[in-house]
């Protein structure tokens, strides 16, 4: 997922990504990734590129840790990237810390034509200039550049070690300066509980976490900013009403576990048409007959059940979404258009911004103004 913005003369390119996939399959999706990223930075050639990954390092980052060396060399050494002489890479290693590991790299990129450009020093309370490639990794807590933080093990407290969290830096560039925000919300433990109700228990615990970084990255400790967070905040569609909206005409057969009476699954059937199947859903299946209605337009006629954001409507804005839901993409590469049968497909992964941010994309996109927009 990607967005575009600028100062006057300086094309920004945001990228958010969870790349867990990348480091269960290297020589595969690691490649085609990386390939279509550079593609990305070609198309758009930004002087200012930053790029959020989410669950970097997979599933098992100490058995990753040789992928990960390996994926940080590729982007800061490969040719596509030659043009871009300064840098500063953050990844949060410290994968033995239940208390702080958030599994979220940030990395930051400056073309060589950009003159002068500052980070912020949160300790010193000023900035610095930028100058070389530097990278820093296993406890971030200590770096003066960023600021980081785990969410509480109470805002989900079902899941027994979340990697959710947050990481900020501070920037300056052409006099404007803003925060950049790699986030990692919380994602739904259940379709069956998640269809219980409207709005689900997960995106109220969502709303809780995302409603603390606002909070965090605003407060009187620094001067205020303009912000953009972007990465994946695991918005979900309404679950009942997307399942009443695809299955208006259908009838619901529930099947419970003989020994403890649990709801285990739920099958939608045609009222007619010999009884077709046409949603299957588990704690961890949502197979619907046709995936194409999340791709027909871009699924647009689903977005009225993309509601999450409603609840920030004065603090927190993106431009229009013209693309397809995000997520959940299977991971056989040749099957890269498909969903997974896993979720319902929604728009997880999205660049956000602040009223003062969303002013200053509009109005570098005005006619003779530099581009701006999401891709």
């Amino acid at each position: 997922m990607a967005g575009k913005a600028a100062s006057p003369g300086t094309a920004v390119l945001l990228v958010t990504a969870n790349v867990g996939s990348l480091f269960d399959d290297p020589e595969n999706l690691q490649k085609n990734w990386l390939r279509e990223f550079y593609q990305v930075v070609h198309a758009h050639r930004p002087h200012f590129l930053a790029l959020h990954c989410q669950e970097f390092g997979g599933k098992n980052y100490e058995a990753s840790m040789s992928h990960v060396d390996k994926f940080v060399k590729e982007l800061l050494s490969s040719d596509a990237m030659k043009e871009y002489n300064r840098a500063r890479v953050y990844l949060d290693e410290n994968y033995k810390s239940q208390e702080h590991f958030t599994a979220l790299g940030s990395f930051y990129f400056l073309h060589e034509s950009l003159k002068n450009i500052y980070q912020f020093d949160f300790k010193a309370k000023k900035y610095k200039k930028v100058t070389g490639k530097e990278i820093y990794s296993d406890t971030l807590e200590s770096t003066p550049m960023l600021e980081k933080e785990k969410f509480p093990q109470d805002y989900f407290p079902e899941c027994k070690w979340s990697r959710k969290g947050f990481l900020r830096t501070r920037w300056c560039l052409a006099d404007c300066a803003f925060d950049l925000v790699n986030i990692h919300l919380f994602h739904d433990a259940s379709n069956l509980v998640a269809w219980e109700t409207s709005p689900s228990v997960y995106s109220g615990i969502r709303h809780k976490a995302l409603g603390y970084v606002l909070d965090r990255i605003s407060d009187q400790r620094f001067q205020k900013a303009s912000y953009f967070v972007f990465g994946d905040f695991n918005f979900r569609l309404d679950s009942k009403s997307v399942v009443e909206t695809l299955c208006t005409k259908a009838t619901m057969q529930t099947v419970r576990a003989a020994d403890t009476n649990e709801v285990v699954k739920l099958i939608f059937r045609e009222s007619d048409n010999d009884r077709k199947v046409m949603l299957q859903l588990e704690k961890k299946l949502f197979d619907y007959f046709n995936q194409e209605v999340f791709r027909d337009d871009n699924g647009t006629a689903l977005l009225e059940f993309d509601k999450e954001l409603s609840v920030f409507k004065d603090r927190l804005y993106e431009l229009d979404i013209s693309f397809p839901p995000s997520y959940p993409y299977s991971e056989d590469c040749s099957q890269g258009r498909q969903y997974m049968n896993t979720r319902c497909p929604a728009w997880c992964d999205r660049v956000l911004m602040s009223p003062s941010a969303k002013e200053l994309v509009l109005r570098v996109s005005k006619p003779g103004g530099p581009a701006g927009g999401r891709a």
